[in-house]
């Protein structure tokens, strides 16, 4: 029989040292624009970090999910990039579109567009801009780059393919429990 050592490894002192060597790290990291929060938009190669973080609000305004953390988004967007560096029409697509988001939110509310605080005022901005190519790419694109996510399925209810399990007939399709039985 093995015996565990229910004393705790760790005391009040090395907690102290590992809080006061992490809060200066932190402090620095923050101060020079090194947020965790952006940092993923820094590796970009056609596009700018502050495009792709205008494109991660634009996605999040166009298919909201409260349920949904950004970094569903991002996996969205990020292809966008690559697309970018490819082709240089999509650049100025996707440059030409957040410009003219930016210079609409910056007439109405004195900020870009990524920094309106109102989910409201940015579905406006965006309504005014739907006939256009960019809104329609983005829309088109982020169908399915957002919900072709298998980690979101569960979250939505989705169980997945039924194709390997046999097709539909055979897992649910003739549950209906809600129906009178005749």
């Amino acid at each position: 029989m093995r015996e565990i050592d229910r004393r705790s490894k760790y005391n009040r002192r090395v907690f102290l040292q590992g809080a006061a060597t992490a809060v200066p790290t932190v402090a620095i990291a923050t101060s020079a624009g090194l947020g965790i929060e952006s940092a993923w938009a820094d590796d970009a190669t056609a596009l700018t970090p502050a495009t792709l973080k205008t494109l991660v609000k634009v996605a999040r305004d166009i298919y909201p999910h409260d349920v949904l953390g950004d970094s569903y988004y991002i996996i969205a967007i990020k292809p966008w990039d690559g697309k970018a560096a490819k082709d240089p029409a999509v650049k100025a697509l996707i440059n030409d579109g957040v410009a003219r988001l930016d210079r609409d939110a910056n007439d109405r509310h004195k900020v870009p567009y990524a920094q309106v605080p109102w989910e409201i005022d940015r579905v406006a901005l965006l309504q005014r801009i739907e006939d256009t190519a960019f809104f329609q790419k983005v829309r088109g694109d982020l169908v399915v780059s957002l919900y072709n996510q298998k980690e979101l399925w569960p979250k939505f209810g989705y169980e997945g393919s039924s194709a390997e399990h046999g097709g539909y007939i055979k897992r649910g399709f003739a549950d209906i429990d809600w129906l009178p039985k005749a």
